[in-house]
């Protein structure tokens, strides 16, 4: 155990996260979602399973540590809903709404259409699979940077 760490946070998870680096994306995707094909084509070949959480809880968890991309835009990416891009289903809403409180601003979700979504998540660094039920919960979060003076 750790102080000041969310406990969802497990170590296999932080070592993702840590091992990371700017531009990496993180593919945090529903328990629909073939996670274990996708992870085997990542950069890390890992696959991260947080069983039990709805996704708002991981993404709460991971968004406590991982700093966003603000380089560029669309470091922050949404499964669209085939057949009705423009909808937003509930747990994407919720993400959303995690999403904010961590930037402290509205960071609104690009989306991507399904297999683009697949294509992206293929290239990311990692994938955390959340045991989230709800279709449409699947995100990519692009690693920004944390800034500072060294020692």
């Amino acid at each position: 155990m750790l102080k000041s760490l969310d406990p969802v946070l497990s170590a296999d998870l932080l070592w993702v996260l840590a091992a990371m680096g700017h531009g990496d994306d993180l593919a945090l995707v529903d328990a629909n979602h073939p996670a274990e094909t996708i992870a085997r084509a990542t950069t890390s070949g890992k696959l991260i399973r947080l069983p039990g959480l709805t996704m708002e809880r991981a993404a709460r968890a991971i968004l406590s540590v991982l700093p966003i991309d603000d380089f560029e835009p669309g470091a922050l990416r949404r499964m669209e809903v085939v057949g009705d891009a423009t909808a937003i289903p509930d747990v994407q809403g919720a993400v959303q709404r995690e999403i904010d409180a961590a930037l402290g601003r509205p960071a609104p979700l690009a989306r991507l259409e399904r297999f683009a979504f697949y294509a992206a998540a293929k290239a990311a660094f990692a994938v955390v699979q959340v045991g989230d039920p709800r279709p449409y919960g699947c995100f990519l979060l692009r690693k920004g940077v944390i800034a500072g003076e060294p020692g």
